[in-house]
């Protein structure tokens, strides 16, 4: 069973919604506000969060970046935003900051379930699924599958589960170009229904993080491709 963390300060919402996720396996701990939030991180595991931008306190991008630049444990874990207001521009603000999905309010359950099920999914098959080759080793950079490390020569290079899923992407085949609509297909393993543009803005924030690398290459009106020549693998 997973363990999920809603903060949200809708409190007719978190009974029903319990409920309804726990035929899908979901086990839905319910906080008000994010102090309340924090507190239940520092002593619980949860798998994932499904945060509301709307908040007493702090809004749920502020928060959103509290946690993807604070606590080791906090960085990776998988954020699903919800907002009552859909735009473009709260979309984009969600991502940019670190959340792995992004979905609107009102929503449908049903959706919410599926799509909690990819980002969990999605953070757990690169070490169940890691092969003899654990170790990618380019010029600058190391990705260590069996960890899901990513190293430079600064040091380590905290990404967000997203980001280490689409760096280790297009790294296991540098050089070949990844349209948007293909790289959200394989990302989230479904139909890519939400916008091309979350592609861009995870390529920019990796590009920060990877700096002075240039290890992203656009292609334009064409995609992505890994951009790093290959320093050999090392075999366990």
């Amino acid at each position: 069973m997973h363990r999920l963390l809603l903060i949200d300060d809708d409190e007719a919402l978190a009974a029903p919604l319990a409920h309804y996720l726990a035929r899908f396996d979901f086990e839905l701990v319910a906080v008000t506000r994010p102090s309340a939030a924090l507190a239940r991180l520092a002593v619980e595991r949860f798998d994932a969060l499904i945060l509301d931008g709307m908040l007493p306190e702090m809004d749920g991008f502020a928060f959103c970046k509290q946690l993807r630049g604070g606590q080791d444990a906090w960085r990776e874990i998988p954020i699903l935003m919800l907002t009552a207001r859909g735009d473009l521009t709260d979309r984009v603000v969600g991502l940019e900051l670190g959340a792995d999905d992004y979905l609107a309010k009102p929503f449908e359950p049903r959706e919410l379930a599926a799509r909690l099920q990819t980002i969990l999914r999605r953070a757990r098959l690169a070490p169940a699924a890691a092969t003899p080759t654990t170790l990618l080793r380019f010029e600058g950079l190391d990705i260590d599958t069996a960890r899901r490390q990513v190293s430079c020569a600064s040091g380590p290079v905290e990404l967000t589960s997203t980001e280490y899923e689409l760096l280790l992407m297009l790294a296991k085949e540098p050089g070949k170009v990844f349209s948007r609509d293909e790289i959200l297909n394989r990302l989230r393993g479904q139909e890519a229904d939400l916008f091309t543009r979350a592609v861009d803005i995870l390529v920019s924030r990796m590009r920060r993080k990877l700096e002075p690398l240039e290890a992203l290459k656009t292609l334009r009106n064409a995609g992505y491709c890994f951009a790093l020549p290959s320093r050999g693998e090392d075999a366990s």
